[in-house]
């Protein structure tokens, strides 16, 4: 699930997390952890100018500091950035932040990536926002060595040329997944071509059995034959009979309804799903976290 309060959009914050804080992230990602989920994901904004600010609002907490934190108080919940606009940075900047990360956390980083799609974010860092999408694509292909078992990676491109420079510690991981985040054709092929796994960005699930078909499709196009993890973002979810109003495209009902709901998923393909529950406290968010992950979750894939 990708945390609250770390990342406050007017498109899916709760009120309750306006007056939020570290303390409330803390328990809610040792739930997460105690509860069994897979992943926590926080989010990756430098800066918002105010024209989207209403909109975006200004909160965005670094993830990589965020989730260093949370990585100190949980033991198994994995830690993802979704998504890092890692374009933004230098490469062997981004891979010390996120292999002393993944070492620290003893080997449970996911690095999520997208294009990202603030302008003035990157003119202000002095990166081409027209050419964010190739400068991702070299971006990826450099982290992929930075955050390789090498001590001196080296990568050579048109962007980015290094060699003879070490960098310790290494990632725990042998292997950090990359996951692409985007929905976008170039996102798409992107993820088919470049990563881990694949993880759309608000594509509703009747949309999603084509895309995953052209990733398929792109990815054997390209003979990559390493397996892509597929996943999705479900609606939001409130597991029971909500005593209020949680929106008409909200998954309400007893878990045997709402895992029916959700197994749809895996029947088109999807090998994960990012979950999201309304809630108007944090202790109504971790209540029905704990419902999903004893009533729900057991029953997802039946």
């Amino acid at each position: 699930m990708q945390l609250p309060v770390q990342s406050q959009s007017s498109l899916y914050a709760e009120p309750w997390e306006a007056d939020a804080g570290p303390d409330d992230l803390v328990e809610i990602a040792r739930t997460a952890d105690r509860t069994g989920f897979a992943y926590i994901a926080s989010c990756d904004h430098v800066a918002i100018p105010r024209r989207l600010a209403d909109a975006m609002s200004t909160v965005w907490y670094d993830p990589v500091a965020t989730l260093a934190h949370l990585a100190a108080v949980t033991e198994n919940v994995r830690l993802m950035s979704h998504v890092a606009i890692v374009g933004l940075r230098h490469p062997l900047l981004s891979a010390k932040q996120y292999a002393t990360l993944d070492r620290l956390s003893g080997g449970r980083l996911i690095l999520g990536v997208g294009a990202g799609h603030v302008e003035e974010e990157f003119e202000v860092l002095g990166v081409d926002f027209a050419r964010r999408g190739p400068i991702l694509d070299e971006t990826v292909d450099a982290l992929k060595a930075a955050l390789g078992p090498e001590e001196y990676p080296e990568h050579r491109g048109e962007r980015f040329d290094f060699k003879d420079l070490g960098q310790l510690p290494r990632p725990a991981q042998r292997h950090v997944p990359l996951w692409v985040g985007g929905s976008s054709p170039a996102a798409v092929r992107r993820a088919a071509t470049r990563a881990d796994g694949w993880l759309p960005q608000g594509d509703p699930r009747h949309k999603l059995p084509a895309q995953i078909e052209r990733l398929k499709r792109l990815r054997a196009e390209a003979g990559v034959e390493e397996r892509l993890v597929v996943g999705a973002i479900t609606e939001a979810l409130y597991v029971g009979q909500p005593a209020w109003s949680v929106g008409r495209r909200t998954i309400t009902g007893k878990p045997d309804a709402v895992a029916e709901s959700l197994r749809a998923y895996g029947a088109m393909g999807v090998d994960q799903i990012q979950v999201r529950f309304r809630s108007r406290s944090r202790s109504e968010l971790t209540d029905q976290m704990a419902a999903f992950a004893a009533d729900v979750a057991p029953h997802l894939n039946e």
